[in-house]
Parts: structure tokens; sequence; C-alpha cells
């Protein structure tokens, strides 16, 4: 069986305009991506600000477009610059960090749930309703919750919302974008636990992108380490926990270290072919202040 998601040297490119004292440049925002995930399986991204974690997601939900590399579906190449078919799109769905913001203050919490089924589907009104009911029910929240708007809700309840959105088409993929980290402790355990439960009922595939490590080792099946847009490490869940495996704190350490200086090291060029002879790198400014994986910064916390 071919796997939900597989990503093939992936590249995400963004040209920066230039100004009357320099020309435009490239940012790399994602490098060499690579990557296979089976049905039923979590797979966690972890990484700092800036690493690309977002920008990856925002391929792998179809948002955006890589400069170049392969993304596979169910072993079938996409390619959004062709277009979204309303199959394509029901197979992979998004839950944001803010779950406010990403709510219609506007729309009564059955509309929102509603309007994917009525964008995506021809199933009729009565059918529609019952679904997000139903759905309603699955994440937690009661039938009267219904016809109540979103700021009406606390934040973890309307994380269930956002949630039961994401699933009501019953996508293969689901991309979790920081869904936990808005949330206070206790509310972030009971998300984890429906998600695990819901995953269980629906042979849910994730992507869970995260920066805390508690979180991950939860819910995850496998782990990758994204740095400067690129993979710098990739194990298990349990790999985390032997100090002698690679996923541990000194070979991550080194990878970062060896991935920051050849980000400096094209920082530095780039400034020289400005003609100006100097060597400014703002990135070299940050790479003594601490060049610490997420894992090594959990650890020391």
């Amino acid at each position: 069986m071919a796997p939900v998601l597989e990503a093939r040297n992936l590249v995400r490119d963004y040209h920066v305009g230039g100004s009357l004292f320099g020309g435009g440049r490239t940012v790399h925002a994602v490098r060499n991506i690579s990557f296979s995930l089976e049905k039923g399986k979590t797979l966690a991204i972890v990484g700092e600000s800036g690493s690309g974690k977002s920008t990856l997601a925002r391929i792998l939900t179809l948002i955006d477009r890589q400069t170049s590399g392969e993304l596979l579906m169910d072993g079938q190449p996409v390619d959004i610059a062709n277009g979204v078919t309303r199959e394509l799109r029901r197979k992979v769905q998004i839950v944001f960090q803010n779950p406010y913001g990403s709510l219609n203050p506007r729309q009564k919490i059955g509309d929102v749930l509603m309007e994917p089924l009525l964008l995506n589907t021809d199933m009729p009104a009565p059918e529609r309703r019952d679904l997000a009911l139903e759905m309603l029910q699955k994440v937690g929240l009661m039938p009267e919750h219904f016809n109540r708007y979103p700021h009406m809700f606390s934040g973890g309840q309307r994380q269930r919302i956002a949630i039961a959105r994401a699933i009501i088409l019953r996508p293969s993929l689901l991309v979790l974008d920081e869904p936990v980290s808005a949330l206070d402790l206790s509310v972030q355990a009971q998300i984890l636990n429906l998600l695990a439960d819901l995953q269980d009922e629906f042979g849910l595939t994730y992507v869970f992108i995260s920066h805390d490590l508690s979180v991950v080792k939860y819910i995850a099946d496998d782990v990758m380490v994204m740095y400067l847009g690129e993979a710098v490490e990739f194990g298990t869940r349990d790999d985390q926990q032997k100090a002698d495996h690679r996923i541990s704190e000194r070979p991550v350490e080194q990878r970062i270290d060896r991935a920051h200086r050849a980000q400096t090291d094209r920082s530095e060029g780039e400034h020289d072919d400005e003609g100006d002879g100097s060597k400014r790198s703002d990135t070299g400014k940050l790479g003594h202040r601490s060049v610490i994986s997420p894992l090594a910064q959990k650890r020391q916390d």
C-alpha cells in the first residue's frame, strides 16, 4: 500500500524584492525535505520559530506550491498549479494554532461545521445538519452548542470545534499546526487525548507541528527536527529517550551547528557579491548566542 503522504526533495524559495540600496535576494524557507507517512501514523515536525515548519505545512495542505521537488498523496503526484479538485481538497485538512482566529465570529458553530460539506460534497441540508451534530458530540461538545457563536466558547472548546470542522470530511491527512500551544496545560492534555481517540476511531494520519517535546513524546510515532529550513534529524518517538541514538542532544546539536555554519557561509557570500568587500552576517550573530536544538533546550528546562 502506498504511503498516505510522501515528500521528495521539497524546496520552497521566496524572492525578496530589492531597494535603492541593493538588489533582491532569495530566501530558502524549505530545503530538500523528504519523508513518507503511512496511514494511521503521526509524524511530528519539531523546530524553533523560523525553521520552516509552517511553510512546509502550507505545502502539505496544498496552500502553497513548492518551488521544486515532488509531493505525492496515496502514491499520486500532486501539483496545485493544475488546480485542486474537491476530491483532493477532502483528502487533506489543517487545524491552526489560534482557534479563535480560524473561526468566523459571525457564523454560528453549526454553520462553521456544515460549510465544508456544502463546498465539497453534494450532501442534502438535513444530512449536513445531522453529521455536524454528530461531529460536535465526537469532539466532546453538546447539541445545544450548535447555534452558538465562537466568542461564547473557551479556547479549548474552540479548538475542539476547529478539529470537528477539519475531520468532518473524513480526510486522509490532517495537518496540526501547533494545535495546543495556545492552551493551558490541563486543556492541552484533553485535546491530545481527543486527537488520539479520533485517530484510532477514524484511522487518521497526522502531521503534528510543535516546539514542545513533551507533547511530541505523547502523540508522535516519528519525529523530524527542522532548522533553517532543513531536516537535521529524523527518528522515532522512542529514540528520544535513548542517549546513544542519533536523535539525542549531541548529534542534533552537531547537525544544527553544521547547518548554521553553512547558512553563515552563504550569507557572507551574498554580502561579498554586493561589492563592498564586507562580510556582515546576521545569522553569525545568532550562532554564538545558543545554537541549541529543541531537544536539547527541553532537557535544559
